[in-house]
């Protein structure tokens, strides 16, 4: 089965290869001699949304503290 590169460097992988997969939204990519080797990964958003919020160098008490004051229609 072949898949298209585009001018954009996207791949269309073939249905049957997504259909052995899961299919998979993401997938790690890694090149191996010469190889493009594509794992599936499962995604957690929440470790994603913990991620930004430490960048952010928001705690846990700011984010209750924005609950609050959203809920109390301020």
């Amino acid at each position: 089965m072949l898949a298209k590169l585009t001018s954009k460097n996207q791949l269309t992988l073939p249905r049957a290869v997504i259909a052995a997969v899961d299919a998979a939204e993401y997938f790690d990519a890694t090149a191996e001699n010469g190889r493009i080797v594509l794992t599936p990964v499962r995604v957690n958003r929440a470790d994603g949304v913990r991620a930004k919020l430490a960048e952010l160098g928001l705690s846990e008490a700011d984010i209750a503290d924005a609950v609050s004051w959203a809920r109390s229609g301020e």
